[in-house]
């Protein structure tokens, strides 16, 4: 059964532990859905001051919501729209420290101020993207997203 787990050590330290938990968590599991959601709703509870944390999936030439943690979102994103469609169509991983400041910024939650998005590839070809808000300006750093990274790739090996 799992449990909540505190995390004593050095943010890289509490990332390693993370990534160690979620390949547990999915090693054995076949299902995309489960492995989603099981994906959000850790990564949710291991990060601090955040308000969504989810996927959208690339569904027909849009992303598509899939499994998050949070309050409803838009369900439907066209690359190169948003941050997340942003990431789809440079096909690298976006840190906006206020996004505000982001043209074409789509506001699903109004209590966002930053937000990072990881493209996540399934054998070479796009999935989708893992997509995480905060209510914080300045939330995410070089650590974040070296291992948020890490945390989509590792996420992609079981989908």
């Amino acid at each position: 059964m799992f449990h909540v787990e505190q995390y004593s050590g050095t943010k890289e330290q509490n990332y390693e532990f993370l990534l160690k938990q979620l390949k547990a968590l999915l090693e054995d599991e076949q299902d995309q859905v489960a492995n989603l959601s099981n994906a959000s709703s850790l990564l949710n509870q291991f990060l601090d001051q955040v308000n969504w944390v989810g996927f959208y999936i690339w569904k027909q030439d849009e992303l598509v919501l899939g499994p998050f943690q949070g309050l409803p979102a838009c369900v439907r994103i066209p690359s190169g729209k948003g941050v997340c469609g942003t990431a789809i169509a440079e096909g690298k991983t976006q840190v906006v420290a206020d996004v505000h400041q982001f043209p074409g910024h789509i506001a699903c939650d109004a209590a966002s101020q930053s937000e990072v998005v990881v493209p996540m590839y399934v054998d070479g070809e796009l999935f989708g993207v893992l997509d995480i808000d905060s209510p914080i300006k300045n939330r995410f750093d070089e650590v974040d997203e070296k291992y948020l990274n890490q945390f989509a790739e590792l996420t992609s090996k079981y989908l």
